[in-house]
């Protein structure tokens, strides 16, 4: 009996102080959790400290941009987790390398509709100098400088990123072959040259001179010196490599918009924002090379379907693009690809359509979803072309002033070699 009386009696001890210690333990807990929550620790102190992003930066004049330029900030952009673009001033090209074709304000608007693009930098200076990389280090947090591996050379014949590569900040990416501003230029003085032959003589058309990748001038035996034209060919992977990936949502709105987007400027970028503003999801359709020859003339494109497919690709306000679209929206398009709105600008090349032929939009037009939108910029593909040619002579010399310094560079990198 008095063996049973203990027992209870340390039981009931031994309850009252577990009881204890819980209530203490949860006492304790909420006042940690109070003060915790009163006074955070600081973020360096943080157990789940959020890694800093590397920033890399990228600068050029990014005049005539194209696809290769595209490429090269896609790169660039793999580099890091934010990429600043530089974008050099008007003054700078000139000094360095001639007038630019495109002034400031329509480059940056390029740079900024590129997709890899992070933040841009106007009146970028086309030399990177100590004050200007101590600027890049301190306010804008860059921790490397990337540039591709074509020389850029100075008047003075120096490299425009010697110090970068001796602060150990550079990287370099590849370029991409077979495109370059000065081939463009190229291709749109044989362009027109082309043209105003083409009333008095009895030369192939530049269309099939694109198909051969050579100019008139080899056909007929000269001197060889015409801009060779493009046949680029693009990849399945690089054409994944400039895609979204992502196709439209079960409810999304899709607008369709159309056309050659030849030599792509501020002006397609521009319509092109304007027109994914109206939905979810922006589908563009691209022309073919027949198809533009046949409405604007033999001696278009510039680009051929490839090159223009993949500069429109690498905008940020496209999600989709149908690489060599009809130049008819028909209705069995418009069921099959879900289109909600079909939408044109009122600045293009092709608004006159020839005589004879149906509106391409008479479709959407009859089923209530076309729009017709203000352009923001009164720019062309013509438009374009006639700064070249008005200042021809000014763009030959500067396509001659950078053939000689690239010329000399290698020339020097020889000769030290050699040594």
């Amino acid at each position: 009996m008095g063996f049973d009386l203990g027992h209870s009696s340390d039981s009931i001890q031994s309850s009252k102080l577990l009881a204890t210690c819980l209530i203490g333990g949860v006492v304790l807990g909420v006042s940690v959790l109070g003060f915790y929550l009163a006074f955070p620790p600081p973020r360096q102190l943080s157990w789940r400290r959020k890694k800093k992003p590397i920033r890399v930066y990228m600068d050029g004049c990014f005049d005539m941009m194209h696809y290769g330029h595209c490429n090269a900030l896609r790169q660039a952009r793999a580099l890091g987790d934010q990429l600043v673009v530089g974008v050099v001033s008007d003054a700078e090209i000139t000094a360095n390398k001639g007038p630019p074709v495109t002034p400031l304000n329509e480059r940056m608007i390029m740079v900024s509709g590129v997709k890899w693009v992070d933040e841009v930098i106007p009146d970028a200076p086309y030399a990177i100098t100590e004050d200007f990389m101590k600027k890049l280090f301190d306010e804008y947090n860059i921790d490397y400088i990337i540039h591709g591996d074509d020389p850029c050379i100075l008047p003075d014949g120096t490299d425009a990123y010697a110090l970068a590569k001796k602060a150990g900040r550079y990287k370099q990416i590849k370029r991409t072959e077979g495109v370059s501003s000065t081939d463009i230029v190229g291709r749109m003085l044989l362009c027109v040259r082309e043209r105003s032959l083409s009333d008095s003589h009895n030369h192939s058309s530049l269309q099939r001179q694109f198909s051969h990748g050579h100019s008139q001038k080899f056909e007929d035996g000269g001197s060889g010196s015409g801009t060779r034209i493009s046949h680029f060919l693009p990849t399945s992977r690089r054409i994944v490599q400039f895609s979204n990936g992502k196709g439209p949502g079960p409810d999304a709105r899709i607008v369709y918009i159309d056309g050659a987007f030849d030599l792509f400027h501020a002006g397609h970028v521009e319509i092109l924002k304007l027109a994914r503003g109206l939905g979810d999801f922006l589908l563009v359709g691209i022309h073919t090379d027949q198809t533009v020859s046949a409405n604007r003339g033999a001696h278009r494109p510039i680009m051929n379907l490839h090159e223009r497919s993949l500069s429109v690709l690498a905008c940020r306000y496209v999600d989709e693009v149908i690489i060599g679209a009809p130049w008819e929206v028909s209705k069995d398009m418009i069921t099959t690809f879900n289109i909600s709105l079909v939408v044109h600008g009122t600045v293009a090349e092709y608004n006159n359509f020839p005589k004879g032929k149906e509106d391409p939009y008479a479709i959407p037009i009859s089923l209530g979803i076309y729009e017709q939108l203000e352009s923001p910029l009164d720019i062309t593909t013509t438009t374009i072309i006639r700064r070249i040619v008005s200042n021809h002579e000014a763009y030959q010399k500067r396509n001659e002033k950078k053939a000689e310094s690239e010329k000399r560079y290698y020339e020097d990198k020889t000769f030290v070699s050699g040594d």
